[in-house]
């Protein structure tokens, strides 16, 4: 509980919306689906991953920011984005924050990090969300 809550005053500083996996869940078998962005580790990324997801680099390092540059160049500011990694605990995660604000201060007004408080296996593939 106290990770949760950690992880949670952290977004809560840093102001960035965030969505829970069971509603990007919905999502995706609703259609038409958002631009959905993977910032962590390409390895995981290979391994598996949310269907339709582009894999843009991680996060946490300046090649991987320019992944994700050219990953939303062509997109409309606008768009409907979810971004997330789940490569660790959420509190944890070196990805997600710069991702989320490189995605602010390139103006992009509704970009959401999937919250995966524990990481993607725990809280996406465990659940019996899709993957591919």
């Amino acid at each position: 509980m106290r990770t949760l809550l950690a992880g949670l005053l952290f977004w809560m500083a840093a102001d960035f919306p965030l969505v829970e996996p069971k509603d990007v869940s919905a999502l995706l078998a609703k259609g038409p689906a958002p631009a959905i962005l993977y910032v962590g580790p390409n390895v995981l990324y290979r391994s598996k991953h949310i269907p339709g997801a582009q894999y843009a680099g991680p996060g946490s390092r300046p090649e991987g920011l320019d992944v994700l540059k050219s990953a939303v160049a062509k997109l409309p500011r606008g768009r409907e984005i979810v971004v997330y990694c789940g490569c660790c605990p959420w509190d944890h995660c070196p990805n997600m924050k710069p991702a989320m604000e490189l995605l602010r201060s390139l103006g992009f007004t509704h970009a959401k990090a999937m919250y995966l408080p524990d990481n993607f296996k725990a809280n996406w593939i465990d659940h019996g969300y899709p993957v591919e």
